[in-house]
This record gives structure tokens, C-alpha cells and sequence, in this order.
């Protein structure tokens, strides 16, 4: 018994003893790794509204904020190791064969990344924009430094990797998207009626744009009539919607005003729409 109350004695002194050597500075290295890590939070925060305010991409102040707040986190969290006592040059040799090695294994990502940095920089398109890029049509709806978000007409979220955008050919229309129509019609039919008839079907629809103002005009000319030409602006969101009801009307308009189309072997050729990207 009076062994291991002396066992415990001489434990409670060693503590004693290691609280009164050690207690200061480990409680104050605590002390500075909670103020050090307020305070890289607080100057993240500060940076990404000094970026906003600079009217700098939103995205962008994010990363730039987030860049400050870790390597603020990454001096303190050094500094707190030495107060401990804790060498670290062995840790930042460690830390640098590891990001090494972490970037060989995640270089799909990081081209991402630099790409997503690429496209905010330079903003060929912004949120809101309506763009075509490797045959995919959406509006923006997100732009992150991994990927870029598109709302499809149906709803659908498009998620397109950055890296499949830099690079490539971006069609950006912005908040429209054009609408261009071919009809061939007769020789025997008066192609300014028809034109005039094609301008009343595009002001009597509300999707159509004003601005830039739809053309109607002669396109092309062929055997036996005349390729009448439509281009106009509709809402991206609505393409195929207003496209549909606009050749809709038009077919009735035509027929109304007994404009008729170009017949082919006893039959009647409908019109043949053809949009911006399959233009031949």
C-alpha cells in the first residue's frame, strides 16, 4: 500500500512539475492557435469583400479569400508547432513530396481548376449568358472553378467540366439565342407578299426579340422558286417553345395569303428550318 502511494506521489509531482515547466507555453501556443485561426477567418472574409468590391468575378473573390485564409492557417499552424517544441522542417519536407505526389494523382481535377480560373479571368460568358460549347446549348445558371452548370430548356442541369470549354468554340448569345428558317417557295409566287406576310407572323409574336430586329429577305435561289430567309431572337429558355409556334403561324399565314410553296414531283416541299449550328 505504501508503495503505490508513493507510486502516485512521485506521479502527482512529475505532473506538478511538467504543468509548472510546460503549463505557460502550451497554454499560451493554444492561446495563439485560437486567435491565429479567428483572425485567418476574419482576413479571408476581408479579402473576398475587398475582391467584390473591386468588382472582381464572385467566384473568383471566393478562391482568392479561401487562398489568403489557408495560408494564414498554414503560418500559424508552423508557428504553434515551434512553441511546442516541434521542429518543422522535417513536417514542410513532408508536406512538399505529399502535395507532389497529391498533384500527380489529382491532375484531371487541377486542369479543372486552371481552366475554371481561366474562364472567370477572362469571362467569355457569364451567368445568366445563353452558350453553345461542344454542341450543348444552355443558359448559365453556375460558374465554379470545376465546372460550369447549365440550365437546358426542359429544365435539365448540364454539368460541363472546364477543362471541356477552354480551348474549344463558345457560341455566346447571351440572354437570346437566333432562330434562322429557310421556306422555299414558287417562282409563280410573289416572294414580297410572302416576305411581307413572314414580317406580320414575327411582330404579331411576343417571344420574338425587338432588338437585334428580326430579317426577312431573299436567302438563296433555286430551281423552279426562291429560298425565302428568316433569322430572328427568341428567350434562350424558350428556343424550341417559340421556334414550333412561330413556324406554326407561319405555315397558316402562308396559306392564308395562298402564297404557295415549291412543289417537288406533284408535291408540296414544307418548310425547311435549319438552325444557326446545322446550317448547310
Amino acid at each position: 500500500m505504501e508503495q503505490e502511494l508513493a507510486m502516485v506521489t512521485k506521479l502527482a509531482d512529475t505532473v506538478l512539475e511538467f504543468a509548472v515547466t510546460y503549463g505557460f507555453q502550451i497554454l499560451g501556443a493554444l492561446v495563439f492557435l485560437f486567435i491565429g485561426l479567428k483572425l485567418a477567418a476574419w482576413i479571408g472574409r476581408k479579402v473576398t469583400h475587398l475582391a467584390e468590391a473591386r468588382e472582381i468575378d464572385e467566384t473568383l473573390s471566393r478562391f482568392i479569400g479561401n487562398v489568403v485564409k489557408l495560408v494564414v492557417i498554414v503560418f500559424v499552424a508552423i508557428i504553434t508547432l515551434g512553441n511546442f517544441g516541434i521542429s518543422t522542417a522535417p513536417l514542410i519536407a513532408l508536406a512538399g513530396a505529399s502535395a507532389f505526389g497529391a498533384t500527380m494523382a489529382i491532375q484531371g481535377p487541377l486542369s479543372n481548376y486552371g481552366a475554371g480560373l481561366s474562364i472567370i479571368l477572362s469571362r467569355p460568358f457569364a451567368v445568366g449568358d445563353t452558350i453553345t460549347v461542344k454542341n450543348v446549348s444552355g443558359t448559365v445558371e453556375e460558374i465554379t472553378l470545376a465546372a460550369t452548370v447549365l440550365v437546358g430548356e426542359d429544365g435539365e442541369r448540364i454539368t460541363v467540366p472546364n477543362k471541356e470549354i477552354v480551348g474549344e468554340v463558345i457560341v455566346n448569345s447571351h440572354e437570346h439565342r437566333v432562330v434562322e428558317t429557310r421556306i422555299a417557295i414558287a417562282a409563280t409566287a410573289d416572294a414580297e407578299r410572302a416576305i411581307a406576310v413572314l414580317g406580320q407572323v414575327l411582330d404579331a409574336s411576343a417571344e420574338v426579340g425587338d432588338e437585334p430586329k428580326p430579317q426577312i429577305g431573299i436567302h438563296d435561289f433555286t430551281y423552279g422558286g426562291v429560298v425565302v430567309g428568316l433569322r430572328y431572337w427568341v428567350p434562350g429558355r424558350q428556343y424550341f417553345q417559340t421556334r414550333y409556334r412561330v413556324n406554326a403561324a407561319v405555315m397558316r399565314a402562308l396559306d392564308d395569303a395562298g402564297v404557295g410553296l415549291l412543289p417537288a414531283n406533284g408535291m408540296a416541299v414544307t418548310a425547311a428550318p435549319l438552325s444557326a449550328d446545322n446550317e448547310t
